[in-house]
Parts: C-alpha cells; sequence; structure tokens
C-alpha cells in the first residue's frame, strides 16, 4: 500500500502551499516509507508516498504518459498490468509499475477504462491539457480513499482521512466502484455488477468452478518482487489461501526471487484457539510458521494509536485491528512487505453464524448482498489500515471481481445452514475444497467453525477490554446523547473509543464517515430482525450468536451502562 493525497484547483501556489502539502502528504508516510514524489502543475498538486512492491528501483510515483501531460498518483497493485500494456503496444512505458498502465489507458480510452482494471486502487489522474482530473476506488474499497472540500474551492483527495481533515470542512469516505469526474462534475459508479440489484439468483452451484476461480485469484495476488507470506488464523478462510499459495508456489516468479518455502504468520494470546489452529494448519502445509504473541495490556496500551491510524470507532473494527496492528509491526520487522489474508469470504458466503437463523434464501441472498457492500467502512478498513500503518500490503483473493462474480450468481439455497443436510455455515465453499485424492487441508480444519478475528486471537481479549472500559468511563457516560448525539455509543467499550476518535478527528465530517446502527455478532440492522432475542444481546462478538456459537455466552450480556454480566465461557449446543 502507499499513501497519496492530492489537492487541486487551489488559489494558492505559494511556495508555502507546496510546503503544507508536503506536510501533510507526511501523515502517510507509514503507508509508503520507501520514497516520496510530488508533481505541481499550477494550483494542483499530487503527492505520492511508496511502498515498493512491483518494480522497486524505476517505479516511483506520480507517473506519466509520454509526454507528461497526464500525471496519475495510485496506491493499489493491478494484476492484470501485463495483459493491459499488450493493448497499448502504440505507447512507450518508462517503469516496470504496474500502475503506469492507467495513464495510458486513459489516453486510449478516455475516462471510460476503469472497468478493465483488475486490482485493487485508489488513484487521481490530471490531464494538464485542459486541466481535469478524475478519481476512482477499486470495486468493493479494499483500498482506501477520501474525497473532500477546500475553504477556497479547491478538491481534495488522500489516501487517510488525516490529511485532509485539518484543511477540508466538508470531506467524506469515497464510495467504493466509483469515478469523480471534473468534466461530469461528480462522482458516477462504474462498477455495475449483477449481484448489486439484490435480486436472487439462480446459477446452480459448481464446485469445480468455484475452486478454480478462487484458484485464480491467489495466483494473481503473488504478482511481488518483495517477499511476501500469509496471515494464517487458522480457520477457514485463511487456511485456502495458504494452502493454494503452498500448492503455487513452487512455480511461481515469487519463489524464484525469494525461495519456494511459503511464510505464515498468526498473532494471540497465548493459549488462543487461533494459534493451535494455525499450527496445525502450517505443520500440514510444511510453511515456516511465525507464532507471534501479544498480552492484554500490550493491546489496551496501543489502543490510542490503532483508532489514530484505522480511523474509526466501530467497536468490532476495533477489537480486531489492535492485534492485527500488533501482528503487522512484527511482520515489518521481519523483512516482509505483503500479505495475503482471508477477509470478504464471510460477506460473500454467509459465514457469520448469525446467518444460521435466515429465515430464506431471499434474506440470506439479500444480506450478503448488503454485507459486501459495507465491507469498505469494515473488513476491508481494518485489513487495510491495520497493516499500513507499519509499510505492509495485505491483498485479499476472495475479493476478486472474478470470484465475487461466480460466487454471488449461485442459487442461495446452496449456501444456506441446513443441519438436516450436514451443511454448516460456508458448505458450499468447504466442499469445493473437500479433494479426498489431493487434500488441500484437514478434514477438521475444513469444517472448523467460524471464529471472528478478535475472537479467536484469544476470548479473554474482548472481555479485557470491556473491563477496561468498565474502569475508565464513568458517569459521564450517562451524558452520551447530549455529548455525541450522532451514533450515540450505548455501551462503556463504544464510549472509550468515540472520546479517543473526537480527540483525533473532532470534525462533525469525521464521525460521518462511521457507521452506525444495532448489530449482533456483525450483522447488519435488518438482520438483527431475524431473531427477537438478538435484540437484548447486541454484541458485535461471534460468541453473541446466542445458540449458535459452540463457545456463547451462558448468560445474556448486558449491554448497557453497567459492567458487562457474562458468565463463564460455556459449550452450547444448539
Amino acid at each position: 500500500m502507499c499513501g497519496i493525497l492530492a489537492v487541486l484547483g487551489c488559489v494558492d501556489n505559494s511556495q508555502a502551499k507546496r510546503a503544507r502539502i508536503i506536510e501533510l502528504s507526511r501523515r502517510l508516510r507509514h503507508r509508503g516509507p520507501d520514497w516520496s514524489g510530488i508533481h505541481c502543475h499550477d494550483d494542483c498538486y499530487l503527492a505520492h508516498q511508496r511502498l515498493a512492491i512491483v518494480d522497486p528501483t524505476s517505479g516511483d510515483q506520480p507517473l506519466y504518459n509520454e509526454d507528461k501531460t497526464v500525471i496519475v498518483t495510485v496506491n493499489g497493485e493491478i494484476y492484470n498490468h501485463k495483459e493491459l500494456r499488450q493493448k497499448l503496444s502504440s505507447h512507450q512505458f518508462r517503469t516496470g509499475s504496474d500502475c503506469e498502465v492507467i495513464a495510458h489507458l486513459y489516453e486510449e480510452y478516455g475516462e471510460e477504462f476503469v472497468n478493465m482494471l483488475d486490482g485493487m486502487f485508489a488513484f487521481i489522474l490530471l490531464d494538464t491539457r485542459d486541466k481535469s482530473f478524475i478519481a476512482a476506488r477499486d470495486a468493493i474499497g479494499i483500498t482506501p480513499l477520501y474525497l473532500g472540500w477546500g475553504h477556497d474551492g479547491s478538491t481534495w483527495f488522500a489516501s487517510e482521512m488525516k490529511a485532509l481533515s485539518d484543511d477540508c470542512e466538508r470531506f467524506m469516505s469515497f464510495p467504493p466502484g466509483h469515478i469523480y469526474s471534473s468534466k461530469q462534475g461528480g462522482l458516477r459508479r462504474w462498477y455495475n455488477p449483477t449481484w448489486f440489484s439484490e435480486n436472487v439468483p439462480s446459477t446452480p452451484y459448481d464446485p469445480i468452478v468455484l475452486r478454480e476461480t478462487f484458484e485464480r485469484a491467489v495466483v494473481k495476488r503473488m504478482m511481488t518482487d518483495v517477499p511476501f507470506g500469509v496471515l494464517l488464523s487458522g480457520g477457514l478462510d485463511s487456511s485456502l489461501v495458504a494452502s493454494v499459495v503452498n500448492r503455487y508456489l513452487a512455480e511461481s516468479e515469487a519463489a524464484r526471487q525469494w525461495g519456494s518455502q511459503l511464510h505464515t504468520f498468526c498473532i494471540g494470546l497465548k493459549g488462543s484457539p487461533d494459534l493451535k489452529a494455525a499450527k496445525e494448519v502450517a505443520d500440514y502445509l510444511g510453511t515456516r510458521h511465525h507464532e507471534l504473541y501479544f498480552t492484554v495490556q500490550e493491546g489496551i496500551d496501543a489502543l490510542e494509536e490503532v483508532i489514530y491510524h484505522i480511523e474509526t470507532y466501530d467497536v468490532t473494527t476495533i477489537r480486531a485491528s489492535t492485534p492485527m496492528f500488533l501482528m503487522s509491526r512484527k511482520i515489518k520487522a521481519l523483512g516482509v512487505k505483503m500479505v495475503l489474508s482471508g477477509e470478504g469470504s464471510d460477506e460473500i458466503f454467509g459465514g457469520y453464524l448469525y446467518f444460521h437463523k435466515a429465515p430464506n434464501k431471499k434474506e440470506f441472498h439479500e444480506e450478503t448482498c448488503r454485507k459486501i457492500k459495507a465491507l469498505h467502512l469494515y473488513d476491508c478498513l481494518r485489513a487495510n489500515k491495520s497493516t499500513a500503518a507499519w509499510g505492509v500490503e495485505a491483498r485479499v483473493p476472495f475479493l476478486d471481481k472474478e470470484f465475487i462474480d461466480v460466487a454471488m450468481s449461485m442459487d442461495p439455497e446452496s449456501k444456506m445452514i441446513r443441519r438436516d443436510l450436514g451443511r454448516i455455515e460456508k458448505w458450499v465453499l468447504r466442499n469445493a475444497f473437500d479433494d479426498e485424492k489431493n487434500p488441500y487441508l484437514p478434514k477438521h480444519i475444513l469444517y472448523r467453525q467460524k471464529e471472528q478475528f478478535s475472537d479467536g486471537v484469544g476470548y479473554s481479549w474482548i472481555d479485557a477490554l470491556k473491563d477496561h472500559a468498565d474502569k475508565q468511563v464513568d458517569a459521564t457516560m450517562l451524558a452520551a446523547s447530549f455529548i455525541y448525539p450522532e451514533n450515540t455509543p450505548t455501551t462503556k467499550e463504544g464510549y472509550l473509543y468515540r472520546t479517543i476518535f473526537e480527540k483525533f478527528f473532532p470534525k462533525n465530517a469525521a464521525r460521518a464517515t462511521v457507521p452506525g446502527g444495532p448489530s449482533v455478532a456483525c450483522s447488519t440492522a435488518k438482520a438483527v430482525e431475524w431473531d427477537a432475542a438478538w435484540s437484548k444481546n447486541l454484541d458485535p462478538s461471534g460468541r453473541a450468536a446466542l445458540g449458535v456459537h459452540e463457545a456463547s455466552y451462558e448468560h445474556v450480556v448486558d449491554t448497557k451502562l453497567d459492567k458487562p454480566k457474562n458468565g463463564p465461557i460455556s459449550k452450547v449446543h444448539s
């Protein structure tokens, strides 16, 4: 991941303004510590902080077309750049960067080229010939981007809110799958897949097509000129990513540069479920496994820094981001700059435990659509910013455009949890990789129940956060609705995170970038209606799926002002 900042249409183009933009760009240097660049054209500035993954020696940014009339600053990876270069054979390329194709595609196709890109990206492109510009964000919002407006009428874009929040009164999260055009005067959607309408599809489930599409998604994300690895929690999704990488690594270009033994990484409190499961998978695959630990106190001590980096006050995101943030620091210390991760599978296949209560396939499918559309506010934000805080890039093969199209076009009846048929959550994915002759994973790992990352690193992590918040937040919580009238926190933990967030990002526009509403076990507000009991237990932990999770709460958690009264963890079989 890189850090990008663009300011277009400034009234002031003095040296002081240039210095200010360089200063703001430095706030993104954690995302790209390898090099800095800036291009100024009249009243327009494009700045870049580079994390060098592909072509680290010559791919510095901003990037240009042949005569430097088109300038582009990009954060992301374009996995099909070699195929696109073949379509641009009349163009002269200056670097081996995968992102350089963007400038030349614009020359060739105008603004309508974005759908040709296969990858994760956010970019701003300036055409100096008419001083027009465009900005775009990838289909799902894997790569962060913010849009703001300065007091002087200038338009701002930045990878993270912290680079523009001080200088813009109005700003927002740039919507995924959209393009902003100065010529056409605003945002329009470029990503329009069939599933976006939320109409129930009818394509029969084909396990071979699903498996082969996912393997292609993984392989294309092994494009790298630097050392890489896989984040391995021991759950289904990360284990499948690791297994597929392991199968194809020996014949890849990456292996010729860095060797054919895969590095895997896991973090947790000592004795946590993830550590045990991840080691078992790593031993089975024969990876070079790195088991990393953190203590509850180390996690609590990091909370302020985590919230500053991930730029949210959402409770479940902060719970999961903290161990990921700590793990990323240790990964970078080992010399690794890129990792593959398993985000997105639960949204696509209904893997969260609350999907057990989906009343029918229509509501099941509609909920998966809602979850995918919101990923940029939750898991994508967490995976990107937690790793980018230490100059590590996370790639997510489950969010490959082709794979999503295949998975979301199948009849959702096949995704439904059917205990009478022996089908648990994500059965279609498990079954697709259940190969008796050439197994990808041991059976009991392939069919292991879902653990949310914040649960899997150790159940005591969440309980400790609640205890910490209970000690930190006093009776001022009673005035929460007056202090924070928008998205009012309903728990002491939520109140604590909100106060930290507001310290760094005090403007109304900042707090409006964070979603709200009731949730149980990561559900949307709509899905809370599936079970009347859930409205009394609005906790984002997977354990809150009462009667579903094998280690659910014995007693309902009091989510209001008092200290959480959850009893001891016990097995509850439904």
